[in-house]
């Protein structure tokens, strides 16, 4: 891991602030925002009532602490939804719910410490071991880093099997073990009741989930995203993001379990692919 920092600029950032701030979210998402230790923050999704994934993003409470309310590091393309899709659960909550992706930026730090003079909400993403530290900060205190590569974290992602929305995935038709929240650490399963629960735990407590997220080495130039991973006549999976040699897929679990257990080669296109399935 480098140590640089890589500003993110597909991320948005919304506040939720107030007094109710912590346990709005706790009722609402997949993961507890409870307790949460200083330098870290919470990977949750926001479900609908049948299971699927809506939105995924990073809860962190403020500087001044829970009580005082939460930042949320998600897509910036969706931070106005998302905004909006609180305010409807909002009720009577006392809390005040803002997107502040024109004043605030997300950056990404591919090593275990923040360079010296990075300044702003600073915590670890939980997603994968080497996935690094995220920092939360005005704008113009990450702009000095706006030439670092997005393509380097990019790869960097992908190597650590991170899936993202919109190119893994499509956000409101995947279920949470689908693209692995689970395996990310963006479920807390002995939490109380949120929206779309008992599917997630229905899933998870009979071990039925039918598809993943996995690894992908291709023996050749890597096919488009979309491109179907093929055994024989049998599409067993769909290419997402790829870097270089190396990919992300969404696959059947079943259908793939078949193919390997007869021993049939898997393609994308006309590149032989070796998979490797999260546990």
């Amino acid at each position: 891991m480098d140590g640089k920092v890589y500003v993110l600029r597909d991320r948005g950032v919304i506040e939720v602030a107030g007094a109710d701030a912590a346990g709005f979210l706790q009722r609402l998402i997949t993961n507890s925002v409870l307790d949460i230790p200083k330098g870290e923050g919470r990977y949750a999704g926001l479900l609908t009532p049948q299971g699927k994934l809506m939105f995924d993003f990073f809860a962190v409470p403020l500087p001044e602490g829970p009580d005082v309310g939460y930042l949320i590091d998600c897509a910036r393309a969706q931070a106005g939804d998302l905004s909006k899709r609180l305010n409807l659960h909002k009720m009577r909550a006392k809390i005040l719910i803002a997107d502040k992706s024109e004043e605030f930026a997300v950056a990404a730090v591919l090593g275990g410490e923040a360079p010296a003079g990075v300044e702003g909400l600073i915590y670890r993403d939980t997603r994968a071991p080497g996935m690094g530290l995220r920092i939360i900060a005005p704008r113009e205190a990450l702009a000095r880093f706006e030439d670092a590569s997005e393509a380097a974290y990019e790869a960097h992602r992908i190597a650590q099997g991170v899936p993202k929305g919109g190119i893994d995935f499509v956000y409101g038709d995947a279920f949470v073990h689908d693209i692995n929240l689970d395996l990310m650490n963006g479920v807390d399963f002995k939490k109380g009741c949120y929206v779309g629960q008992e599917v997630v735990s229905r899933v998870h407590f009979r071990k039925s989930a039918r598809k993943r997220i996995a690894k992908i080495h291709f023996d050749g130039p890597a096919p488009a995203c979309g491109t179907p991973i093929m055994a024989g006549n049998t599409s067993i999976g769909q290419i997402g993001s790829t870097s270089d040699a190396e990919g992300l897929a969404m696959l059947r679990l079943d259908r793939f379990e078949e193919a390997r257990a007869a021993g049939a080669a898997m393609k994308a296109g006309d590149v032989a692919v070796a998979v490797t399935v999260p546990k």
